[in-house]
């Protein structure tokens, strides 16, 4: 018999269905047994009326939560039952694997009568166990939220002539943004983890491939210790040819993200507000847009936030999540964009305009910056300067070579699938990635 997922179930009501999944709960009495059957879709009540049931009664007492088990039966009507008003009175019974008692509380348990208050794991605990973590209807929910914002902005993108590309992750030069790379032996000489497919995006460009995407690893060896930082995360980046300016890779980002939350919203908006207390809030387009030096100014001006000389060249994090209420004050907006910021603090392949200053932005999302985005110095002679003006002549030769032979004006930016995960179920770095990586953090 074929399997029916549970989500479906209800279109199988009279039916003898067959059901597979995780016990979620298992109440075992003397006359009765009631199961709580989980699977990817949705939950579904099992009745047993030991009396009159096929079943054997001594498999039936192994059970325990989270063992796996495939169920046949009939599907009836019940208006007594809180799922649906469904359960299934089942013929067959087989038990696909016991679960031991679980080494990690994924929920905080009140308190009974005959029971004392279980608190909650620790995160680093639960990640210790990151499989059995996962099982929970948020976490599950979380990567469908993630899965349907990707396929988003892919649908987006695909729309827009773009085509996608998988880059190497495996460079051979160690200079690339000005980040820490990991270093890895390549038979007989070094490699390096790449930080980003940015070198790889702009070749494309110069291939006459016009429009690009990637969705890949990305790997930073910084020694980051905070709620949004980890090691390896998913990117999602794109490049465009024959642009005007860096606004128009703004504008093609704005409507990126509203594609993709508008989607979110559509399908798991309400499971959002109810598993994780978080409105989805699909932005209006212009995006909110500043220079650095206007934002610093409004930051000192509504909350008294000073600033040294010496860093106002750059986004300080303080300063990056105070723009969220700046941002909310005055514009009624949930996003920022960032622009003109020093060109000490750059990377040196940014086109720079007539005084100097790059063409980039970040955009910042909650107080949280999402992305760094810029048109690039598509022309030779400019590149090649700005890359010894940062000592970095020699290690981006390779890079160097793509711009020789000609190549278009282009743009783009990259985003990290993690991090917006984080934002919009509004969690810890730790807890939005199927299993992190951070400094102290190589296992599971």
């Amino acid at each position: 018999m074929e399997r029916t997922y549970i989500k479906d179930v209800k279109n199988r009501i009279g039916n003898e269905i067959k059901v597979q999944g995780f016990i979620e709960n298992f109440r075992n009495s003397k006359a009765m047994a009631f199961i709580v059957l989980k699977d990817i879709t949705g939950k579904l009540q099992i009745t047993i009326e030991k009396e009159n049931t096929p079943l054997s009664l001594e498999e039936l007492d192994t059970l325990t939560n989270d063992s796996v088990i495939t169920v046949t039966g009939k599907v009836i009507e019940n208006e007594y039952v809180k799922m649906g008003g469904l359960e299934l009175i089942p013929t067959a019974l087989q038990i696909e694997s016991i679960a031991e008692a679980l080494p990690i509380a994924r929920k905080e348990i009140p308190a009974t009568k005959k029971k004392k208050a279980v608190e909650r794991s620790s995160i680093d605990q639960r990640i210790d166990y990151r499989w059995i973590d996962l099982r929970t209807d948020e976490n599950q929910l979380m990567f469908q939220v993630q899965t349907a914002f990707v396929n988003a902005m892919r649908k987006y993108l695909l729309e827009q002539n773009f085509i996608e590309i998988h880059t190497p992750k495996l460079i051979g030069t160690a200079s690339e943004s000005g980040s820490d790379v990991f270093e890895v032996k390549y038979f007989d000489r070094n490699a390096y983890l790449a930080q980003s497919p940015q070198f790889y995006k702009q070749m494309a460009m110069a291939s006459g491939f016009e429009r690009i995407f990637e969705v890949g690893p990305v790997f930073r060896a910084e020694k980051s210790y905070t709620s949004k930082h980890t090691t390896e995360f998913t990117g999602f980046d794109l490049e465009f040819s024959y642009i005007d300016s860096f606004r128009d890779v703004m504008k093609m980002e704005e409507q990126l993200i509203i594609a993709a939350l508008t989607e979110v919203k559509e399908k798991y908006g309400e499971q959002i507000q109810e598993l994780f207390g978080k409105e989805v809030i699909v932005p209006k387009a212009p995006f909110p847009v500043v220079t650095l030096a206007e934002l610093y100014k409004g930051l000192e001006e509504d909350f008294g936030y000073v600033v040294d000389d010496s860093e106002k060249g750059d986004l300080t994090t303080e300063a990056e999540q105070m723009s969220f209420e700046w941002v909310k004050k005055h514009y009624d907006h949930e996003f920022l964009f960032v622009t003109d910021y020093a060109a000490e603090k750059r990377a040196f392949y940014h086109m720079r305009d007539e005084n100097g200053v790059p063409m980039g932005y970040d955009l910042i999302w909650r107080g949280v910056e999402i992305t760094t985005g810029a048109q690039r110095e598509h022309r030779y002679e400019q590149l090649k300067a700005q890359a010894d003006e940062k000592g970095l002549g020699e290690d981006v030769k390779f890079y160097l070579e793509f711009f020789k032979y000609g190549c278009p004006p282009h743009g783009g930016f990259g985003i990290g699938v993690d991090r917006l995960t984080m934002l919009i179920l509004g969690l810890h770095i730790k807890e939005a990635m199927f299993i992190f990586r951070g400094p102290n953090r190589l296992n599971p």
